[in-house]
């Protein structure tokens, strides 16, 4: 556990202009700790790869350890967590970036490494349509085990968080503004229940107020600590289609609910489709094959598993490996006979363990 001094370095360097990760670890290693950050000497600190005579003054010419203090008053008032870029919990996903914050404010129980993360977003003013498709893709991705991330904003964002919640799932907001307040303050009561199994996430001083360019930058957080961005619906412009941009530079799949042309929510959606920015949704299992994801074993499904023949056990096993087989390949892997293979097929796929393909392939079934 981080004592209260080391917390206050952190946040002390965090708070110094100019200095993200990469000169943040190198400052640490070369002083030996960092508190040896703030007392170093100036021959010390100007040998130090990367940190030049604007970089020491910006270290020594300001107030980083005073507001540090302060702002670590506000933190404990709030209850409050901070995760410091080196420190383990740190999402790993987010990690990965060369613009990632060297440090996080969080409020709430949160996982910040879970197995599957995938981002909902959409515009502030969905149609009927956008609002119920925004319930059933949350509703679709429970057997996924996924955890859901938005903004927290007005439309889409708050139908996705809202659907999360009723489905039992972690979610996270990423904030625009500091922790202090919830914006909007509309949503207070939904960022309360989703502290319980998820919570809020800002990369700003606890008493920073939502100014408009901030959400461009929170929006790479979005896109980073995903998997998977599944735009709703968006207009042309506005913080879902910047929001894609981010992960597309990130290398993250991005998928679009197409729409009508005439439709200005849509209007987003379809050129991420047309620019082949993003994949165009029609199910979930679009998802689930291009990341080659299991759902969770459903209880009826378990109780059949234990009662698998060995054929069947065999089969069973090598698509849960090989995600889709042909029936060439499970001929030579299971060395069973055609007619025995193909009974054994129809028995699984009765029971709904496996799927058949088109061309004589199979998968698990969902």
């Amino acid at each position: 556990m981080m004592s209260e001094q080391e917390i206050i370095y952190k946040l002390a360097l965090s708070f110094i202009p100019n200095i993200g990760a990469v000169n943040a670890k190198n400052l640490i290693s070369y002083l030996g700790g960092i508190d040896k950050v703030f007392s170093a000497t100036k021959s010390q600190i100007l040998k130090i790869p990367g940190i030049g005579e604007k970089k020491y003054n910006d270290i020594r010419n300001n107030d980083a350890l005073l507001l540090a203090e302060q702002e670590f008053e506000r933190i404990k008032k709030l209850d409050l967590d901070v995760i410091f870029y080196f420190d383990a919990a740190y999402p790993q996903r987010l990690k990965q970036q060369n613009d990632c914050p060297l440090l996080l404010y969080a409020s709430g129980n949160i996982d910040f490494n879970p197995k599957r993360t995938v981002a909902v977003i959409g515009t502030r003013s969905p149609s009927i349509y956008g609002q119920s498709l925004c319930e059933k893709i949350v509703d679709d991705l429970l057997q996924f085990n996924v955890t859901i991330i938005s903004g927290l904003a007005y439309g889409i964002d708050t139908i996705a968080h809202r659907s999360a919640i009723k489905n039992k799932m972690q979610t996270i907001g990423i904030l625009g503004n500091g922790l202090n307040a919830v914006y909007p303050s509309s949503n207070h009561s939904l960022a309360q229940k989703m502290k319980l199994n998820g919570g809020l996430i800002s990369e700003y001083p606890i008493e920073t107020i939502p100014d408009r360019e901030n959400f461009p930058r929170r929006n790479r957080i979005i896109a980073s600590m995903s998997d998977v961005v599944i735009v709703v619906e968006s207009a042309r412009k506005g913080g879902s289609f910047i929001t894609a941009e981010f992960a597309n530079n990130y290398s993250k799949d991005v998928f679009a609910i197409p729409g009508r042309l005439t439709d200005v929510v849509s209007a987003g959606c379809n050129h991420l489709i047309k620019t082949h920015k993003a994949h165009l949704y029609t199910s979930i299992e679009d998802i689930a094959y291009i990341n080659r994801w299991d759902a969770k074993p459903k209880s009826k499904q378990l109780s059949l598993l234990l009662d698998l023949t060995e054929e069947e056990k065999t089969i069973y096993q090598i698509l849960k490996e090989e995600k889709v087989v042909g029936m060439d390949t499970l001929l030579y892997k299971t060395q069973l006979q055609l007619s025995i293979l193909s009974s054994t097929l129809i028995n699984l796929e009765f029971n709904g363990l496996i799927k058949s393909l088109p061309g004589k392939k199979y998968i698990l079934g969902a």
